[in-house]
């Protein structure tokens, strides 16, 4: 068998990568190496590291139909997992139409190619934010999506797109919405990685509004272990929540950062809150957990490690906040901040 892996040098796609060619199967990453797509989160599985036979690397926009096909002919591939995607909430308020062309058109070109080359299995990476906001319980997946900015929007497009692949043309597709992920190698415009690194900076925490806000967090190796799972116990059509089961209010994660790294709570600042910044996320994961999945790492175990994983890996993160990353930051908060000695830069 070899996977297509796309978005396979992003966050969550290089853990999955390398959990597959760690396990000796046959692997092609796509990655069009956007601002988050970074090859160092694969290096210790590149064709040097390992057989060659194991691992291989192209750059490109899943948009782009003739290399999509061209992988999918001249590598057999015979399934596909979609990671890429535009992902950032914020970077989506302020210009959605990247997220729509990849988030949407992207699972288009690869859904066609799949129907072309007769791929056997799809999974399609989609999240919790695309039910809205959770005012009471859980979201089972049964529910009705309700996304409240434009990349959950764009998600619950290509989710819907996927599913109308299964129904209309039969293509083997299975979808997976999972809650917030964490863990290393996360870009550090998302909350807990932008916290980590702010803190170790002594600079102030944007913390939007109250900070009342809920998330239920996955470490991201639960995550593809997760995925791994649904490939071979996965029933084609099916949607699959995946979550870990650990609702934790933001600024309560905030404090847990900041105690780890033996910071003072006075870094926190509260700031104008996101435009329609959902309050609440829930996932009812029992149909996944009646296959024989659970969840196996606790929140404070989970995050304690990736704490350290940044203050070990600091050359990673600080050739990020740079450039592109210092621009889009100083866009999204400057304003926010109450007085100009927020210590943007």
């Amino acid at each position: 068998m070899t996977i297509l892996i796309t978005g396979g040098a992003g966050f969550i796609g290089s853990h999955f990568t390398r959990r597959m060619v760690n396990q000796g199967r046959r692997v092609v990453a796509l990655d069009k190496l956007t601002y988050a797509g970074n090859l160092e989160n694969l290096k210790d599985v590149t064709e040097d590291a390992k057989p060659s036979n194991l691992l291989r690397f192209y750059t490109g926009d899943i948009c782009e139909q003739r290399l999509v096909e061209r992988i999918l002919s001249e590598e057999s591939i015979d399934t596909i997992v979609n990671f890429a995607a535009e992902s950032h909430v914020d970077r989506s308020i302020s210009s959605a139409s990247t997220f729509i062309d990849t988030d949407m058109k992207g699972v288009f070109v690869l859904l066609e190619a799949s129907k072309q080359f007769t791929i056997n299995k799809f999974i399609q990476i989609s999240t919790d934010e695309v039910y809205g906001t959770a005012h009471q319980g859980a979201f089972k997946e049964t529910d009705a999506l309700n996304p409240s900015n434009p990349y959950a929007a764009s998600k619950a497009g290509g989710d819907r797109l996927a599913y109308a692949y299964w129904v209309t043309y039969k293509l083997p597709v299975i979808i997976t919405r999972a809650s917030n992920n964490y863990g290393s190698h996360q870009y550090p415009e998302k909350f807990i990685p932008l916290f980590i690194t702010n803190a170790l900076e002594d600079k102030k925490l944007p913390l939007y509004g109250d900070g009342k806000q809920v998330r239920d967090w996955i470490h991201v190796d639960d995550h593809c272990e997760a995925i791994d799972f649904l490939m071979t116990h996965g029933e084609n059509g099916e949607v699959y929540n995946i979550g870990g089961g650990n609702e934790r209010y933001n600024i309560d994660t905030a404090y847990f950062i900041l105690d780890e790294l033996k910071k003072p709570g006075t870094l926190i600042e509260h700031v104008k809150d996101r435009e329609g910044h959902d309050r609440r996320y829930a996932l009812d994961c029992a149909k996944l957990m009646s296959l024989g999945w659970k969840p196996k790492i606790r929140f404070e175990n989970g995050l304690s490690d990736t704490v350290k994983w940044y203050i070990n890996n600091q050359s990673w993160w600080k050739r990020i906040k740079n450039g592109e990353f210092m621009e889009y930051y100083k866009n999204q908060y400057s304003h926010r901040f109450a007085s100009a000695d927020s210590q943007i830069c």
